[in-house]
């Protein structure tokens, strides 16, 4: 039987609780940063403040204590915000072994540094506990409800470790849970992180009633600019028109429970961007922080993505959408 640690019990993180621990094959230690997180699933066996509804199997424990949840893990996979990415896994070096695996399963990009997630946990790890980690990156068109729901879902492993990522592949697929292996890392976290921008532009447009052939064109149009971004980088370009790219982007765009596309409709009904997060309770937009990293990105890498850069200009310049959208649709003539 598996030990897996898994670090982060936010919806998704929970979500793969539930995948991992339904098959009856693993034993997974959950950690959860909230204390009412942990007494809601030790209690109830459901995660209220984020996936409520969702029975979590017995085969997993919470704990508020990192040590706890490595102790003796075979797998660490990493659900965290971004932004907490490095100073958990500080936390964590001194009680992590050569012999464990790592699963990235957070979609971003670190603001100050511009690295992915999986070349964070790799720093750090390196720096502070003294090994290489044989790391992966997990990433897909996967919300955390419906996987937890046991709705047909595919989902990708990416590594330049192949070994690893037919490992992971096995041990973490099910019936309801189809993952496949790709050895392209950096294009399937592009993807995974950069679709979240994209998928508030489209929130944008549907808060202003603006037509599908409007978030036709910027779903199609986003994606060419996450490709440019990811090839510049030293992706593939296939990778964009798989699982996490293509597939992330249009349900991360289109679906309901999209907490990025939330964030979009909001702006474009004219809230300000404070209030909105502010009612969030808890809950992570991505995008938001991924758009200054994006846009940090593109520059360093001499990459065009004008979507992007007026995502950023809302955000965090309090453009109005309206100016934004008139901005994109008069640029100059280009060739497709």
């Amino acid at each position: 039987m598996s030990k897996i640690a898994v670090i982060g019990a936010g919806a998704w993180g929970t979500a793969i609780s539930i995948v991992l621990g339904r098959t009856g094959a693993h034993e997974i230690k959950l950690w959860a940063f909230e204390k009412e997180v942990c007494e809601s699933i030790a209690l109830r066996r459901v995660n209220e403040p984020f996936l409520p509804g969702c029975r979590i199997p017995d085969s997993v424990s919470v704990t508020n204590s990192l040590q706890d949840a490595i102790d003796g893990a075979q797998f660490v996979v990493s659900v965290m915000p971004s932004h907490h990415c490095r100073k958990l896994f500080e936390k964590m070096a001194p009680d992590l072994k050569p012999d464990m695996k790592f699963v990235s399963a957070t979609k971003g990009i670190e603001n100050d540094t511009l690295l992915r997630m999986s070349e964070v946990i790799t720093e750090v790890v390196r720096d502070k506990a003294g090994f290489t980690p044989r790391i992966s990156a997990l990433s897909g068109p996967s919300f955390a409800r419906e996987v937890a729901k046991g709705d047909p879902t595919a989902i990708t492993i990416a590594s330049n470790d192949f070994d690893l990522a037919a490992i992971v592949q096995r041990e973490f697929s099910d019936p309801s849970f189809r993952v496949y292996q790709n050895d392209d890392i950096a294009g399937v976290e592009l993807g995974g992180a950069v679709k979240n921008v994209i998928a508030i532009a489209a929130g944008v447009c549907d808060g202003l009633s603006l037509g599908h052939n409007t978030v036709a064109a910027l779903i199609t149009r986003g994606l060419a600019e996450i490709s440019r971004l990811a090839v510049s980088c030293g992706a593939k370009q296939n990778t964009m028109a798989g699982l996490a790219g293509l597939g992330d982007l249009v349900l991360t765009c289109t679906g309901g429970l999209s907490r990025n596309r939330t964030v979009g409709v909001e702006l474009g009904k004219g809230r300000k961007l404070d209030e909105i997060i502010a009612g969030m309770h808890g809950m992570v937009a991505e995008g938001v922080l991924t758009t200054n990293a994006a846009v940090g990105l593109a520059k360093k890498m001499n990459c065009e993505m004008p979507i992007t850069t007026q995502m950023y200009a809302i955000l965090h310049d309090g453009k109005p959408p309206k100016d934004a959208i008139r901005e994109l649709m008069t640029r100059p003539g280009k060739v497709e």
